[in-house]
């Protein structure tokens, strides 16, 4: 199955984690907005300088060559003033508000003093330097939008409408597994034939920028049995049950036959490289997803399946397209199969960031790359020079 189509299946038999809870703006960076967020007072709130310099009525000014008024007022931020008097200007800084009937403000940098009267240039635009109230955000207005994933900037825009608290999505609770007899806990002692688990801590990174909260599982044996009954027991407390390995076509590959045992399951090997043994089902009402055991095939389908399994879950909006960045190199590839390239980036000659392969094998080459570009199934060669669809190491 194609990877948008296997997407298409996936989003079509999921829905939305219900529920809701509201949480301080400090503790609120990564949530989902649950929703829409309408803004409760206008940004900005007043009329003010956007410079520092010198407010006034703009009808003031003579018709043609500078003008000098007095100077009547002085207007640092946080300030209030009287209404200005026809016929003069007011000394005021950034951000302060513009005093009733002053219309434009004159740059600093473009007037000069004599004495207690302020020369202002000619030429000067109506309303020029001036923040209108509301022009940033209407009162009323959308300001954050249902499935938003909440973070530095927009914090700052509901912080600076007043918003104390938002109402999100609670964190999916996500129960994180690794498979397979040969597989050692990090750390652990390694017995003839086995190996330390990459996978676990890696999947746990990933998901936990995600915002959800990651059990983990621990590491699952080649037995039907052992993974019957720890699957059915995190089924009953999670929101999505992630495992890696065990699902490709060994005869110790149980993964697959015990989710159609205990429950159902919707696809399973993907046209994709690296990562084709890939399954999706369901334990019960829960969402199941199971990743390669190769580490470098569960990031790039942790990437391109189960980031979006999570923002779907979450409510979250679609990502945005991925970003295209030129190719450094030539490469051949199968047709027929979407494929993911680990590469680093470079400054080329002529200024413009390319792409080339990143050095290494698997993990060391993951390790040592900036993110992975994506090549569609119709695609058989890669040139230098070419558009690529690239996807920077970040979140899913």
């Amino acid at each position: 199955m194609s990877v948008a189509d296997a997407l298409a299946t996936i989003r079509a038999s999921l829905s939305v984690a219900v529920g809701r809870e509201t949480v301080a703006l400090w503790e609120a960076d990564g949530r989902i907005v649950a929703e829409p967020v309408l803004a409760p007072m206008a940004l900005p709130p007043f009329d003010n300088a956007a410079v520092d310099g010198y407010a006034l009525r703009f009808d003031d000014l003579a018709p043609s060559g500078p003008t000098a008024l007095p100077v009547a007022a002085r207007i640092p931020a946080g300030s209030a003033s009287a209404p200005l008097p026809p016929g003069t200007a007011a000394r005021i800084f950034t951000g302060a508000p513009l005093p009733p009937g002053a219309d434009t403000v004159a740059m600093q940098e473009e007037t000069r003093i004599e004495g207690g009267t302020v020369v202002l240039p000619a030429g000067l635009a109506r309303h020029a330097n001036r923040r209108r109230a509301g022009e940033d955000v209407a009162p009323g207005a959308l300001a954050l939008s249902e499935g938003h994933r909440l973070g530095p900037r927009s914090l700052a825009l509901a912080a600076a409408l007043g918003l104390q608290s938002l109402t999100v999505r609670p964190r999916l609770r996500i129960a994180l597994f690794s498979t397979g007899d040969e597989v050692c806990a990090e750390g652990g002692r390694l017995g003839p034939a086995r190996i330390h688990d990459a996978n676990r801590p890696m999947l746990a990174a990933l998901l936990a920028r995600t915002g959800a909260r990651v059990s983990d599982g621990g590491i699952l044996p080649d037995s039907r049995g052992a993974l019957r009954d720890r699957l059915l027991g995190a089924a009953a407390d999670h929101d999505l049950i992630v495992t890696s390995g065990g699902v490709s076509v060994g005869e110790e590959d149980h993964v697959r036959a015990v989710i159609g045992d205990i429950g159902a399951l919707t696809l399973w090997r993907l046209a994709i490289k690296p990562g084709r043994p890939l399954a999706f089902g369901r334990i019960g009402r829960v969402p199941f997803v199971g990743l390669p055991g190769n580490p470098a095939a569960a990031y790039a389908t942790a990437l391109a399946i189960l980031g979006p399994v999570v923002l779907h879950l979450t409510g979250a909006e679609p990502a945005p397209p991925l970003p295209l960045v030129r190719s450094g190199f030539a490469f051949a590839k199968k047709g027929g199969r979407r494929e993911f390239l680990k590469v680093s980036l470079r400054v080329a000659a002529d200024g413009v960031t390319e792409a080339v392969m990143a050095p290494g094998g698997a993990l060391s080459a993951l390790a040592a790359s900036d993110g992975l570009v994506e090549l569609p199934e119709d695609a058989e060669a890669i040139r230098p020079g070419d558009l690529l669809a690239y996807r920077p190491h970040a979140p899913v």
